[in-house]
């Protein structure tokens, strides 16, 4: 009896590993590293970061584009007062965060389901236009949740992927002031479109 109850255990587990193999996050980005900008940013006397917002046409969580914003914000704060700080000589450079894709699953969701709830990813374009508008670079930044990591610790580490999402932008914001030397995305391999 026992030894039936342990076989049905294990194929209850490989079962749902099965299940969850296609739950993993179709979000990609396209390179694992983007190049530097046009210019570096202390070029502009003014750096006016505007708020993070969707891709037009795309419907996702605002919790979630919410939170993003707030690290972005968070994470920028002291730097952007020093910058915006010194003599205005009207140049502006614009930085302008969409959300082109995201899949967030949310902590109700993640109590109730756990992992069987699939993957959490997010791809977020930060566009950097000068007083002109011209395009000085257009990064992108990805990060993911597992299905697994974000069942078992609740949602933890989709809120957590919100985060480095964000700190990837802003640390790319902040490296490429002085000189333009370009930065991660945030994506491995295995996250990068073949296409």
């Amino acid at each position: 009896m026992k030894k039936n109850h342990h076989a049905a255990v294990l194929a209850a587990v490989m079962l749902a590993a099965g299940s969850l193999q296609g739950c993993a996050t179709s979000i990609k980005a396209s390179s694992m590293e983007n190049p530097p900008p046009t210019r570096a940013f202390s070029a502009y006397s003014r750096i006016v970061v505007k708020p993070v917002s969707f891709l037009v046409g795309h419907e996702g969580s605002y919790a979630g584009l919410a939170k993003i914003d707030e690290n972005l914000r968070k994470n920028l704060a002291q730097k952007a007062e020093l910058w915006n700080s010194r003599p205005n000589d009207g140049s502006v450079l614009s930085v302008e965060p969409v959300v082109e894709d995201l899949s967030f699953k949310r902590i109700g969701a993640r109590l109730v389901l756990g992992p069987f709830i699939g993957s959490s990813g997010v791809l977020m374009r930060v566009t950097f236009r000068d007083q002109s508008g011209k395009v000085i670079a257009a990064p992108q930044f990805f990060q993911r949740t597992a299905a697994f990591s974000g069942g078992f610790t609740l949602g933890v580490q989709d809120n957590l992927m919100l985060a480095r999402v964000a700190t990837l932008a802003s640390n790319y914001i902040i490296a490429n002031f002085d000189q333009p030397v370009g930065g991660p995305t945030g994506a491995d391999e295995s996250a990068v479109n073949s296409r």
